[in-house]
């Protein structure tokens, strides 16, 4: 039976997307306009996602540190790719108190600054470096349109700071956390994603080139997941970071940066959530097994506590639901909530000697005896819907990603059936700006190694520089 409270996904996907985050208890707007609210199942997911890419970093070599929120103005503009990238968006502090600031501060946009300038400061030697760094911080953006989790003008996110003696290791680096991210996404987030390079236009300001991963909503909208930056001597140059090499002469360090925000929550509900709300992949849900306890029978009550206790001590998180509210109510709640397995016991279940399974992802029902040893097949269960997410959302990106070989046919996918659309591309902007103002198609990300389609470019007609892929973003 359908949550009554969430409009239906097929009918407007927009007004589905505010339903789920309101009845899920994600999140909700502030009296701070553009700013929501993380409540305690929207933090808990991003609690998630925080404890274990941080794991990645630290299994990669990287250390956490924090920077300050406030960036001079005269440091912001040692770099003027950076200051003008961000200037349409950034947000300034001109008064301490009742006195006017004798130099405006920025409330950080992003950090590249302020990591430039600590670098220019503590690296010396080669023996220095590298140096990798990371930061969990939030961050502010002036946006006009905002979006639980997609857009807001505060975000939180996690940067990371690199800098190293060779270009080798920082394209090495620039390269190896992106994979951290793809990873991260298709084994946790169980989210398929195209890896590549995004163009001169789209790439991040200040960078040299811009590695990005692209996930596909289930609307066939794009969400740009996470971007690797490389750097190489740029900001070092800006802002003077300079080591003595093993020849013992003075060398521009190299430098890179990477992140990804909260916006990977809402990639959660759009790839994976249904119309009854989330569907939470096993291996980020904060809760992985609700248990539910039918009547108040005693016994019922300590199976329940009983199974939470085993699951628990198995690495199994897990929650007993005793409340007063009527099990109806229980079971919507779980599903609404993403809970992957819900565990009912009730007094005729007890009776028969067993416990009934319900999976979230295919709200398949099973049942298993009392007596059984619950762990493994409640692990099987999880690892099933874990993969079965992942397959599903694979298939669905697979069917939506296009090739086109006319102008005419990119528009006309796009209106039809949104996805992402592989062309070639001649590599000229003012190809890329004709398909933004035709349909607000923008260039999601240059594939490597692909073969051509045609050889020219369909918006064009001139000689094919690479394959790229195109689509309408959120």
């Amino acid at each position: 039976m359908k949550n009554k409270a969430i409009t239906s996904r097929d009918v407007d996907f927009a007004q589905w997307y505010t339903d789920v985050v309101e009845a899920a208890r994600l999140a909700r707007y502030s009296n701070v306009k553009g700013c929501v609210i993380f409540e305690p199942n929207g933090c808990a997911i991003w609690e998630r996602i925080e404890k274990e890419l941080d794991k990645k970093f630290k299994e990669t070599g990287h250390k956490n540190v924090k920077m300050p929120m406030f960036i001079p103005e005269g440091l912001m503009n040692k770099e003027k790719e950076l200051v003008e990238g961000f200037s349409p968006e950034a947000a300034w502090v001109t008064m301490g108190g009742s006195k006017p600031l004798e130099e405006k501060l920025c409330v950080r946009p992003t950090s590249e600054t302020l990591f430039s300038d600590y670098f220019s400061e503590v690296v010396r030697s080669y023996k220095d470096l590298p140096l990798k760094y990371n930061q969990w911080c939030s961050v502010v953006r002036w946006e006009k349109e905002t979006r639980p989790f997609l857009r807001s003008r505060e975000f939180f996110w996690q940067e990371g700071h690199t800098v190293h003696a060779s270009e080798e290791e920082a394209v090495k680096e620039t390269k190896d956390m992106l994979n951290v991210y793809k990873n991260f996404f298709e084994e946790y987030l169980a989210i398929p994603v195209l890896t590549g390079r995004k163009t001169e236009k789209e790439k991040f300001a200040g960078a040299e080139y811009t590695l990005t991963i692209e996930a596909l909503m289930h609307n066939g909208v794009a969400l740009q997941s996470g971007t690797s930056h490389y750097f190489g001597q740029k900001f070092s140059k800006a802002y003077d970071i300079k080591f003595l090499n093993k020849n013992n002469e003075w060398e521009y360090a190299y430098q890179t940066s990477w992140g990804v925000s909260n916006r990977m929550i809402g990639a959660l509900i759009m790839v994976h959530g249904d119309d009854n709300g989330l569907v939470l992949p096993p291996k980020i849900a904060p809760i992985k097994v609700k248990i539910i306890p039918i009547g108040n029978d005693e016994r019922i009550l300590s199976l329940a506590k009983e199974l939470e206790s085993k699951l628990n001590a198995n690495n199994i998180s897990s929650e007993v639901d005793d409340s007063d509210k009527t099990p109806g109510f229980k079971f919507a709640e779980a599903e609404v909530n993403g809970i992957p397995v819900r565990v009912e016991i009730g007094q005729r279940d007890l009776e028969n000697g067993f416990v009934t399974l319900v999976r979230r992802d295919t709200r398949e029902k099973m049942t298993i005896g009392v007596n059984e040893d619950i762990i493994p097949v409640i692990k099987g269960l999880l690892e099933d819907i874990q993969n079965n997410l992942f397959n599903k959302a694979k298939e669905r990106q697979e069917a939506m990603t296009y090739t086109a070989h006319s102008f005419d046919e990119i528009i006309d996918i796009i209106n039809t059936h949104p996805g992402f659309v592989k062309t070639d591309w001649c590599g000229e902007e003012a190809c890329e700006l004709k398909l933004k103002d035709a349909r607000g198609i923008k260039s999601r990300c240059i594939l490597e190694n692909e073969k051509e389609i045609d050889g020219v470019c369909p918006v064009c007609g001139k000689k094919s520089k690479c394959v790229i892929v195109w689509g309408i973003q959120y």
